[in-house]
């Protein structure tokens, strides 16, 4: 489910830009014009994200901030307007997660959002992801950490490595780029040149006694990224 995001802006063309920038993004976004709009949006269609210009007409961003609060649990972003280190006061004051420190920039509000959703992404996926799996005489534990393999060894795996083989773990079966492993482990795009992934399935498969050039439980899918097996723990 995508991350969803309503956009609290009373300038149609600056609300236009950034909500079609985020959008591009994979983001959902709805955008709203009048601050009155702002709370009555937030109880029925519960965002994940508000991102409030304080500067609104008739209901201004403080004053949503502060009704939002006490009935929405998602996180606040506020841009400000006037005098900026008391807007953030304001608005640290009123409840809000982010106030932002400048005005209001695509890229710059996509890192906030970055940053302030991966918390909320990775509570709600791993509320419903399994603590643990089993394929053939393979067993993986999220809750101890542990990895046992066929032959009933216990690979001793770094906190890195065990992160890594669970992303893969929980996709079996799918090809996983190197982008979306570099995502979900270390929030970051993969620029195409750091190996740190590589690396790490270099000691994954030597410790899973998956044979270097003829790996079949952990596979490369050549130009798409990895794969993890479900048949090759027998």
């Amino acid at each position: 489910m995508p991350f969803r995001i309503l956009f609290v802006e009373d300038d149609d063309r600056l609300s236009a830009l950034v909500s079609d920038y985020l959008r591009k993004r994979e983001y959902e976004v709805e955008a709203l014009l009048h601050g009155n709009d702002a709370v009555p949006a937030n109880l029925e269609r519960r965002p994940d994200q508000e991102t409030l210009d304080v500067n609104l007409p008739v209901k201004d961003g403080f004053q949503i901030c502060r009704e939002a609060c006490e009935q929405f649990d998602g996180v606040i972003i506020m841009v400000p307007a006037r005098n900026k280190q008391f807007d953030e006061v304001l608005g640290l004051g009123f409840g809000a997660d982010d106030p932002m420190h400048q005005s209001i920039e695509p890229r710059v509000l996509r890192a906030r959002i970055k940053a302030q959703a991966r918390p909320v992404i990775t509570r709600t996926a791993e509320a419903a992801e399994p603590e643990s799996y089993t394929f053939g005489k393979f067993e993986i534990s999220r809750a101890s950490r542990t990895v046992k393999l066929p032959d009933g060894s216990l690979p001793d795996l770094t906190s890195a490595e065990f992160d890594l083989l669970w992303a893969l773990v929980s996709c079996a079966g799918e090809v996983v780029s190197r982008d979306e492993l570099m995502r979900q482990l270390r929030g970051i795009e993969f620029d195409g040149l750091d190996r740190t992934i590589d690396g790490g399935i270099s000691k994954l498969r030597r410790k899973l006694h998956d044979a270097a050039g003829t790996s079949q439980r952990i596979k490369t899918v050549r130009g798409k990224g990895y794969q993890f097996s479900k048949l090759a723990w027998d």
